[in-house]
């Protein structure tokens, strides 16, 4: 049966996918210039409390302390949901976990929004980190559609 996508369109949720892996493949590399290339220059991270909105400069300022002082054991993406997709853009849903060398486990649903850039790079452009209750609708939704 052939892909709804075409022989030559890839499937639509690849550019996440592959996105997803090398977030977690860099973060877990502590490759701080690798990883900072899969950002926008443009991000805004919404839903991290205490900050209205984060951008690239304090994304950046994160990593480089994360990655010097040694403070990441593992980065993991879990699901992918793709909301929408253009040819330029995918917003998609995942549960990211972020275990520490401490032993703390930072476990979230996060909304992603990546653009296909002018060098034809696909960056993270936003970020919304999810409550709980949205994570479990989503879930919820999820299973439903499954079922038969």
């Amino acid at each position: 049966m052939e892909s709804k996508h075409g022989k030559d369109m890839p499937a639509i949720d690849m550019p996440a996918r592959d996105m997803l892996e090398a977030l977690a493949l860099t973060a877990n590399a502590g490759a701080y210039t690798s990883h900072m290339d899969l950002i926008s220059k443009d991000v805004s991270v919404y839903g991290v409390p205490g900050f209205d909105v984060i951008g690239y400069d304090d994304w950046a300022r994160q990593c480089q302390h994360e990655f010097d002082e040694g403070l990441l054991k593992r980065v993991s993406y879990e699901g992918l949901s793709v909301v929408t997709a253009t040819p330029g853009n995918v917003l998609f849903k995942t549960t990211e976990t972020v275990e520490g060398t401490d032993g703390s486990v930072n476990r979230q649903g996060v909304e992603i929004l990546i653009r296909k850039e002018a060098d034809g790079k696909w960056r993270v452009l936003q970020e919304r980190i999810l409550a709980d209750d949205e994570m479990e609708f989503d879930s919820r939704k999820a299973q439903s559609n499954g079922s038969t």
